[in-house]
């Protein structure tokens, strides 16, 4: 699942003609990098929420045959925040009404995080105690204190220097199937009570890794991106309609 719903305020005025995964850097809108970095380690079936001009984004991406991956939206009337999006599309989430384990990951973090190495995490989850398994990377500048200690592979609220969230992580569907839906629900209040159950594993991450947050954020890998680009055997996609300089 791709997480598309946010209003993006801290990018505004460019979100407020686009949606934020539509917002492109390096030629490509930040959405279309996850999806083709998902299709290549083989998910294919995806889920997508979608509120704030959803409707550009359910144009532009369609049933995702152009990447070579099946899309199923679920629509939300207003944002309802990571864990009432999660919620809101379990119905496509558990197709035969069973648990399963979902990849869930920003539309507007780009990273060369490689998603194949989370397949071997799916039958231990299912298999239990261990519910959920977050990837983590360095803190970045403007979260110094970081999120969760890492220790052994099993996160923890202490007992350790702290790591940020990388939002990219896979969760058992049955965590969200006692929470209301079609309410705005944070995830991060029941990542304490999930982590103190011993419920939670985890993995560092330290390669490339932007959330995209401010224009600022995009300008810098904008250029990061064309620039490697323009190095002899590189290339890039040509810039489309939505390139998020025409709205600045």
């Amino acid at each position: 699942m791709l997480l598309a719903a946010g209003r993006g305020e801290r990018m505004r005025p460019l979100t407020d003609a686009l949606p934020k995964p539509l917002l492109e850097a390096g030629g490509e809108a930040l959405i279309e990098w996850q999806i083709e970095r998902l299709a290549r380690a083989g998910f294919t079936e995806i889920v997508i929420n979608h509120a704030h001009l959803g409707g550009m984004l359910v144009a532009r991406l369609g049933d995702g045959s152009r990447h070579g991956v099946r899309i199923r939206w679920s629509p939300e009337p207003e944002p309802l925040e990571t864990a009432g999006g999660i919620v809101q599309a379990l119905p496509l989430l558990e197709p035969e009404g069973r648990p399963e384990v979902v990849l869930v990951a920003s539309a507007d973090v780009y990273c060369d995080y490689d998603f194949a190495r989370l397949r071997g995490h799916e039958a231990r989850l299912l298999a239990g105690p261990a519910r959920l398994h977050l990837v983590m990377v360095p803190n970045p500048p403007y979260h110094p204190g970081g999120d969760f200690a890492l220790v052994d592979g099993t996160l923890r609220a202490e007992g350790g220097p702290k790591l940020t969230f990388g939002n990219i992580g896979l969760y058992r569907t049955d965590l969200f199937r006692p929470l209301p839906r079609g309410e705005k629900l944070r995830l991060t209040p029941y990542y304490a009570e999930w982590i103190g159950r011993g419920w939670a594993t985890g993995e560092l991450y330290a390669g490339r890794w932007h959330n995209v947050g401010t224009a600022d954020d995009l300008a810098r890998l904008d250029a990061e991106l064309r620039g490697e680009a323009a190095l002899p055997g590189r290339h890039t996609a040509p810039p489309t309609t939505t390139n998020p300089r025409e709205h600045e």
